[in-house]
C-alpha cells in the first residue's frame, strides 16, 4: 500500500481537484483506491457526492469512537472509496494534542487498511500544525501542487525548511505546478527556473475551465471531459507520479 498526501501550506492551489482526478485514474487502472478527506470543507466528499453518515464523524475517528473501516463509503466509481469529512475535522489539532504518540496517530489508523487498499490519497487542509505532522509521518509521499508565483513558491520553501528542521524525510517531498496560466510571463519564468533544479515533476496542471466544471458535475474530469487537454494533463501527471514514487 502506498499513501500519497496532497498538501500545501496555502489553500486554493488545486489540492482537492488533484486528489479526485489522481484517485480516479488510480482506480480506473485497477488499484484499490481510498481518499481520506481531512479538510473540514469536505470538498473531496462533495465532488464524489458523499457525506459523512455519522454526526461529528471526523472527530469520532480521532477519538476511536469510530473506526476507519466503519467510516468507509463506496463511490459511484469502481475501486474508489472515500472517508468523508465534516466540520468536526476542524478540531483535529486539539484532539491529537491530547493523545500519546500524537504525531503518529494517523499512521497507526491507516496501518490496518494495508490489505484492503493499494493506494490511499490524503486530501489535506492547508497549514502546518500537529495534524500535518501526522500527515508527514503517515504519507509515503507528500505531493505539493504549487501555482507558479512568488508567494506560492515561497510556501514550498517554507515546507522544505520545516521538513529539515523537524527531522521529516525530505526525500518524500514532491511538487508539481498547478493552475498554470500560459498567458502570464511570470508563470513561465518561475516554471523554467524550478525545472532547471529538477525540484518539480515535469508535468503540470493548467488553469482551465474544464477543471472548474468539476464542481458543477460533481465528478472527476475524466467522466465528463475525457478528451480535454486538462484530462490529458492529469493522466500525464499520474503516470509521472507512479513512475517516480512507487512503481
Amino acid at each position: 500500500m502506498v499513501t500519497l498526501a496532497l498538501y500545501n501550506l496555502k489553500g486554493g492551489v488545486g489540492k482537492t481537484t488533484a486528489s479526485i482526478n489522481l484517485a480516479y485514474l488510480s482506480a480506473q487502472e485497477g488499484y484499490r483506491t481510498l481518499i481520506w478527506d481531512l479538510d473540514p470543507q469536505g470538498s473531496s466528499s462533495f465532488f464524489l457526492g458523499v457525506e459523512a453518515s455519522v454526526k461529528n464523524e471526523s472527530k469520532k475517528l480521532l477519538t476511536n469512537e469510530l473506526s476507519l473501516l466503519d467510516a468507509l463509503q463506496t463511490t459511484a466509481f469502481d475501486n474508489l472509496s472515500i472517508i468523508p469529512a465534516d466540520l468536526s475535522a476542524r478540531q483535529a489539532d486539539i484532539l491529537l494534542n491530547e493523545l500519546k504518540q500524537s504525531k503518529k496517530k494517523l499512521a497507526a489508523m491507516i496501518a490496518p487498511l494495508k490489505k484492503q487498499f493499494d493506494i490511499i490519497i490524503l486530501d489535506c487542509p492547508p497549514g502546518i500544525s500537529l495534524l500535518h505532522d501526522n500527515i508527514f509521518n503517515a504519507a509515503d509521499w507528500v505531493i505539493m501542487p504549487n501555482i507558479p508565483t512568488t508567494l506560492s513558491i515561497r510556501s514550498f520553501t517554507t515546507v522544505a525548511n520545516y521538513f529539515e528542521e523537524h527531522d521529516f524525510d525530505s526525500e518524500k517531498l514532491r511538487c508539481f505546478f498547478s493552475m498554470v496560466d500560459h498567458r502570464k510571463n511570470l508563470h513561465h519564468e518561475v516554471m523554467n527556473a524550478f525545472y532547471k533544479d529538477k525540484i518539480f515533476f515535469k508535468n503540470y496542471i493548467p488553469y482551465l475551465s474544464d477543471i472548474e466544471k468539476m464542481g458543477v458535475n460533481e465528478a472527476p474530469l475524466e467522466t465528463f471531459a475525457a478528451n480535454s487537454f486538462a484530462a490529458q494533463c492529469f493522466k500525464d501527471l499520474w503516470n509521472e507520479i507512479k513512475h517516480q514514487s512507487f512503481e
